[in-house]
Formats: structure tokens, C-alpha cells, sequence
């Protein structure tokens, strides 16, 4: 797994090192007046001390304060903070690099580029005594290090990201790891019931207004409400942001929460093995606490899960998992039904920590806050038999059960002398010959919801959705009825019956062979 966060990373500092490269160095960018490059010597004011990481450190030349703004030699604090730094001369740029994060300056100019966003500056990049001077704040806040100021002892303190990680392994291996029931008390209250008019799940708060929840949860749904742990209900705007191959959302809610959010843990410690308590409302049951391990770590194309056997269930999607010191390690979206083994899936809280940074960069104005738009048309009135077929296959190709997704295959979309429209799909056999009986409930609710859409696109047109079990063998199937068998020359016998019938005209009937 860390090396699946690895890639990420470095797919993410690519992506970002090619932005800020290409960033034009014309017109607003650069703009260096040749009197704000030098800044006098006498100008430096002497006197101010720097720690580093709580040891002395020595700047040459020195500090320079000017509008509370305090300026430091560029090489020496990026060298300091562990980033790599480029200068070109011929634009007096200075571009400065760690790991994700990149920041970009000029001479001269107040504008910065931090990681493709462009920042003002109160006080202009200059030069002092032949050394660039770079805002010491800015840079700091960029790479993730923490800068405060003793006005008495003038006296400058930076603690850098690497440092601060380090006191806080040295806190937790000093405190211990907590109980489950300190765990609950730390974090019951930042995880929310989510209720909306097409389902039930669970969240996490990440900021005043903000949660995080499974995408599948919100997906569907025009309007919800956020339940707190005491009960309040509080109204959803919609999804500030969204990652749906993750599966993630953070919706935005109508009024601030009042609580404190979630601390997200560093998901290169996470490991297989590791303790976990999670919290989520399966079936309804508000803040159900459960305990496991991480069992295993599986990856899924693009993107990767936590497998975990904390007991989890409908409901607890968009739930949280937190590691032993009570830090967010993942988000609850899947499980396996009716097995002693405990498959339940969580996402790593890696994918949700970017998309909250990504948010908190660039949040959305307040009219595009709005819940997912439907993915369907709001009708077919004149549509192709051939783009209908296409439409269903691919909006309604699968459905998921408990007992895992059901594929639909070789679509067809006809009318019929009567002007009936005639649909018809096949089901994966194995799924069906498995798992058809124990999932019989759940794919005629896939079937209805795939008739009422299409009545509601199509409202005067009668309806017949026909679903086949079909396979082809190399000798001929005994015990069949007539005309389920069919020779289909070379030695191959097709089996084809019917799985699903379904008929909507004033109302709907279904029928199957589960």
C-alpha cells in the first residue's frame, strides 16, 4: 500500500511540477521594477534571532522586515525547509520544489504561484546585498512548516513539517495508544448520520461545513440532511466536491456543524494487521461502533482499498475508521453479505485528504454547490432504438447486490407490431447459477428502477424488459424444455431461458426464475 501512495505522490508532483513549468513569464508575472530589486543594507534591521527545529540558525545577510512582512535569503531557507530550488536567471524566477508542493517567485514581483494557484504578495521578492530575499511566511506555510514571532526577544521560530512529525510519533509513543472507548470519545461526535430522499448512510465532518461521505450515498438523491450525534438536523446545499472513481464526496451543509473535525492520519504508517475502531450507522443505528484489524489491502484498477472485518453493514457507507491514536485512516463504502469472514472495504483516507485539499484550494462558488444531476435524459421522445440500447447499457449494464455486481450483456431494443418497446438482456451466467436465488430481491428492485426511468422518459409507451440466462456448450444439454436448446452448428448448443419478465403498461408486473 505504501507503495501504491508513493505512485500517487509522484503522480501528483508531476502533474503539479508541469503546471507551475508552464506558468507564462509574461504581463502580470513579470513585472520587475528595477528600483524595488535592491534593497540598501541599511534597510536590514539587526537584532532578529531564527531558530530552526528549536536550534540557532543564521541567515546572511539577514532578516529583512518591511509592512510586518519578514524576508530571508532564498537558498538558505529553502535548504533549511528540505526543498530544491531553481534559479533562472534570465527572468530572476526562483522555483522551488517538495515533494507535491512547488512554489514559484520573481524578482521584483508580488505575485507567487503556489502549486498552480497564484498568491499576492504584501512585499515583493528583492535582492539584498546580491542574495534573492523570498517572504519567509509563504514559503513556510508552502512546505508545510509552522513560523511564529516573539515580538519581546525578536526572536523568529520555524519548526518544519519533518520536525513536527517527528514530536508527534514521540507523543504518541509517549501516551500509548488509545482505547476503543477513548477512541469513541475523541471522535464520536465528528462522524454524522447522512439521510436523503434515496438513501441512508454515513459521514465524517472535515471542516465547518463540510463532510465527507461515499459518493454512492449522495448519488441519486435532490435533497438530505446531516444528523449529528445529539440529534440535530442540519440541511445539505449538495456536493462541494467529488471524487466518483474513489467513491468520495464532501457535501457542503446549509449552516456551520460547531465541530471540530476529523485528524486525518499519515497513510504511509497504516499497515496490514493494524488495529481499527470504526463508527457508522448501518441499518439506521446512529454512531455504531465496531472493532477489527485491517485484514488485507487490495487494489481495483486505479484505485485502492483497506480490507477490514470490523463488522459493518447497510448504512455504515461513508462511515469512519480510525487507527489506535484515533486518526482517520479510511471511509467505510462496501461489504460482502452472508460470509463468517468479514469482507467489508473501506477507502483510504489518503484519496479524501487530497480531494479536502483541492477543495480548500479552490472551493466552489455557492451556486455551483448542487446535488449529482441525473445521468439520464429527461426524455426519449424521438430517440433511436439504437441509442435507447445504448443509454441502458450503459447506465443500467450492472447492479449491486450483497453478494457482489450483476453484469448485463448483449442489450437489444426493439418496437413491436403492437408499439410496444421490447428490451432484452442477458445475465452473467455464473452470477446467476451463484448468487441469482440469495440476490432474487435486489435485481427485480434493479429492474423496476430501470422501467420506472425509462417510463418516466417515455411516459405513453408500454414497456417489456425480458432478462435471458444464456450459454453456449459443446455438446448438446439434456432436461430442457422445448426450445430452450438451440444447435448452433460446429458442435455448439445454446441454453437460453428466461431469468426476469417484466411488463409495465397502467401499472407494473413482474415475474422471475430465481
Amino acid at each position: 500500500m505504501v507503495t501504491t501512495f508513493a505512485r500517487l505522490r509522484r503522480g501528483i508532483a508531476i502533474c503539479t511540477a508541469a503546471v507551475l513549468i508552464a506558468w507564462p513569464l509574461t504581463g502580470a508575472w513579470t513585472r520587475p521594477a528595477a528600483a524595488a530589486q535592491t534593497a540598501p543594507v541599511e534597510s536590514q534591521q539587526a537584532g532578529i534571532r531564527v531558530m530552526i527545529d528549536d536550534k540557532p540558525f543564521t541567515f546572511s545577510p539577514s532578516p529583512v522586515q518591511e509592512n510586518g512582512v519578514t524576508l530571508v535569503p532564498m537558498r538558505q531557507i529553502f535548504s533549511a525547509l528540505g526543498a530544491q530550488v531553481t534559479w533562472v536567471p534570465a527572468t530572476k524566477s526562483v522555483f522551488a520544489k517538495k515533494g507535491t508542493m512547488m512554489v514559484a517567485l520573481q524578482v521584483g514581483s508580488r505575485q507567487a504561484v503556489v502549486n498552480g494557484n497564484a498568491v499576492m504578495l504584501d512585499v515583493p521578492v528583492r535582492t539584498v546585498d546580491g542574495a534573492t530575499m523570498v517572504p519567509l511566511r509563504l514559503v513556510g506555510d508552502a512546505f508545510g512548516a509552522r513560523t511564529t514571532w516573539n515580538a519581546e526577544t525578536r526572536t523568529i521560530f520555524i519548526e518544519t513539517a519533518e520536525y513536527r512529525e517527528a514530536l508527534e510519533r514521540e507523543m504518541k509513543e509517549k501516551y500509548g495508544k488509545l482505547t476503543p472507548a477513548e477512541i469513541v470519545a475523541m471522535n464520536d461526535d465528528k462522524v454524522v448520520m447522512i439521510i436523503t430522499d434515496n438513501a441512508q448512510g454515513s459521514g465524517v465532518i472535515v471542516g465547518d461545513r463540510w463532510v465527507l461521505t461515499n459518493y454512492h450515498v449522495i448519488d441519486g438523491s435532490a435533497s438530505g440532511n446531516v444528523v449529528l450525534n445529539d440529534g440535530t438536523i442540519i440541511g445539505i446545499l449538495g456536493v462541494a466536491a467529488a471524487d466518483e472513481d474513489a467513491d468520495l464526496a464532501i457535501v457542503q451543509t446549509a449552516r456551520p456543524l460547531g465541530i471540530e473535525p476529523v485528524t486525518f492520519a499519515d497513510a504511509s504508517t497504516v499497515d496490514k494487521g493494524d488495529r481499527i475502531v470504526a463508527i457508522g450507522s448501518p441499518l439506521g443505528y446512529q454512531n455504531t461502533v465496531s472493532e477489527g484489524l485491517i485484514s488485507n489491502m487490495i487494489d481495483e484498477g486505479l484505485v485502492s482499498y483497506y480490507q477490514i472485518n470490523a463488522p459493518v453493514d447497510r448504512g455504515s457507507s461513508g462511515g469512519a475508521v480510525f487507527n489506535e491514536y484515533g486518526e482517520l485512516v479510511g471511509i467505510t463504502t462496501a461489504v460482502i453479505r452472508d460470509t463468517l469472514a468479514d469482507l467489508n472495504f473501506a477507502v483510504p483516507a489518503l484519496y479524501a485528504e487530497l480531494l479536502l485539499m483541492e477543495l480548500e484550494a479552490d472551493p466552489p462558488a455557492q451556486n455551483e454547490i448542487r446535488f449529482p444531476e441525473s445521468k439520464l435524459p429527461d426524455s426519449l421522445e424521438g430517440a433511436s432504438n439504437e441509442e435507447i440500447r445504448g443509454l441502458l447499457a450503459k447506465e443500467f449494464g450492472s447492479a449491486q447486490t450483497s453478494k457482489g455486481t450483476a453484469v448485463f450483456t448483449d442489450w437489444t431494443v426493439a418496437r413491436d407490431a403492437q408499439g410496444w418497446l421490447v428490451v432484452t438482456a442477458v445475465i452473467n451466467p455464473s452470477f446467476y447459477m451463484l448468487y441469482g436465488k440469495d440476490s432474487a430481491g435486489e435485481l427485480r428492485l434493479w429492474a423496476i428502477d430501470l422501467a420506472m426511468e425509462l417510463r418516466r422518459m417515455l411516459p405513453d409507451v408500454n414497456l417489456e424488459l425480458i432478462v435471458y440466462y444464456s450459454q453456449v456448450f459443446n455438446a448438446e444439454p439434456r432436461g430442457f424444455g422445448p426450445g430452450v436448446v438451440t444447435n448452433l452448428g460446429d458442435g455448439r448448443w445454446r441454453v437460453q431461458y428466461e431469468v426476469m419478465h417484466l411488463q409495465y403498461m397502467d401499472r407494473l408486473h413482474i415475474s422471475d426464475n430465481f
